[in-house]
């Protein structure tokens, strides 16, 4: 019986588009003081079609650090107990002892609804952590939109030259004064739109009266697995596609909120004994659903558990090595048992 797809000559498509290359992290030379840049992008062909051509930069994984004290689930909290509320110590722990590339600071604490604090404390914050670690970071909000352009343009002020990533640019913020500080002090603009093509070409368009084409990632909303994950999957599949077929709209790289999948109390929650055990059930459903969208296209992925970031990493290295499956390992992995 045939194990795959040996002997099979797959036709190779030739694509009219490409998507944009984006850099994250300035290096000294670059006029930062990172210890490597990153660039996500380049695509031109699918994820992984191998046959139709190289993946040009491999997809990169950030841990996610919060600026206050936040409630986690346990197994993940395990890693992590000593240094939440800390994100100078927690952001060490995750690049020296768990290898992220990147840090994806969450800056919580100036949420209106909790402790609110300002843009000044939160863009101190943002200098000790760029102190305390070298790697490119990405600065998150609150999620308040009107707040987090305050606290962003400080942020980006003190940042100034080490092209960080500002998280996330909505359509409901100020996107001209978003667009400006970004520009003025050299940092990329993700940003976020509600699983819709037309609402992510509309919020380009309107970054495009200031920004570079390189200088944007886009998250199209990440869905956890069980929770609108086919959804996410179709939305960057179909991004991609049209990235490739020429649509200038959507070149830019993906990201992936694959710590989303905490929200679903199935990753976390005691249930019954066939779903356990849960300190391995929770990481798999991080690793699932960012897997998922790794081979719908995202280039960029924020995580949350250690070690299910260590294992997207791996896989990752695997896929760009281009080393084969063991096709009797792959076909038995859906009727495991722990």
């Amino acid at each position: 019986m045939s194990s795959g797809l040996t002997g099979v000559r797959l036709k190779a498509e030739q694509y009219q588009g490409k998507v944009v290359e984006v850099k994250i992290g300035a290096t000294k030379g670059e006029g930062g003081t990172r210890c490597k840049s990153i660039i996500i992008g380049g695509e031109t062909t699918p994820a992984f079609y191998a046959f139709e051509g190289i993946t040009p930069h491999s997809p990169v994984v950030a841990a996610d650090v919060f600026d206050a004290e936040v409630a986690l689930p346990g197994v993940v909290k395990a890693y992590v107990r000593d240094v939440i509320g800390d994100p100078i110590a927690w952001a060490k722990l995750a690049v020296d002892k768990f290898g992220a590339d990147l840090i994806t600071l969450h800056l919580i604490s100036t949420s209106p609804l909790g402790k609110d604090a300002s843009p000044k404390e939160a863009a101190r914050t943002v200098e000790e952590v760029l102190q305390a670690v070298d790697v490119p970071i990405i600065v998150g909000g609150s999620g308040d939109p009107k707040k987090d352009v305050e606290v962003f343009e400080k942020a980006a002020e003190v940042a100034a030259g080490e092209r960080v990533v500002i998280s996330t640019i909505t359509a409901d913020m100020d996107v001209e004064r978003c667009a400006k500080f970004i520009k003025e002090h050299g940092h990329v603009a993700l940003t976020l739109t509600p699983v819709s093509l037309d609402m992510a070409r509309t919020l380009h368009r309107r970054l495009y009266d200031f920004l570079k084409r390189e200088d944007i990632v886009m998250d199209l909303t990440t869905a956890a697995l069980g929770y609108g994950l086919e959804y996410t999957f179709t939305i960057m599949e179909r991004a991609r596609l049209a990235a490739l077929m020429g649509d200038t709209d959507l070149q830019h790289p993906i990201s992936c909120a694959a710590s989303n999948t905490w929200a679903a109390k199935e990753a976390w929650r005691r249930m019954d004994p066939t779903w356990e055990p849960r300190d391995l059930r929770g990481p798999l459903w991080e690793v699932v659903t960012a897997l998922t969208c790794l081979l719908a296209g995202a280039d960029l992925f924020m995580m949350l558990h250690p070690m299910a970031a260590k294992t997207v990493k791996d896989v990752i290295d695997r896929l760009m090595k281009g080393k084969p499956g063991e096709v009797k390992k792959i076909v038995n992995w859906v009727s495991a048992r722990i």
